[in-house]
């Protein structure tokens, strides 16, 4: 099965946060109501370094398709 690379989450035990889910490699779960980071991967210290350097484009490209979405469903 494919799968888009972000999914929006939600949960209603976590009312007022909103979750990206990044599904390619690296995966990881980003709240971003506190913008708390959760690696769904292991990592050694060569993936390190590389995943630091990643790290800021993957948050901002995870923000910029929560906002693509909310304004797609607004224009609904």
């Amino acid at each position: 099965m494919d799968f888009p690379k972000f999914l929006l989450g939600d949960n209603t035990d976590y009312p007022t946060a909103i979750f990206v889910v990044h599904t390619e490699f690296p995966r990881f779960i980003i709240n971003l109501e506190n913008d708390e980071v959760e690696w769904l991967e292991e990592f050694d210290q060569h993936d390190e370094e590389e995943l630091e350097n990643e790290t800021e484009g993957l948050i901002k490209e995870a923000s910029e398709f929560y906002d693509r979405e909310i304004e797609r469903y607004e224009d609904d």
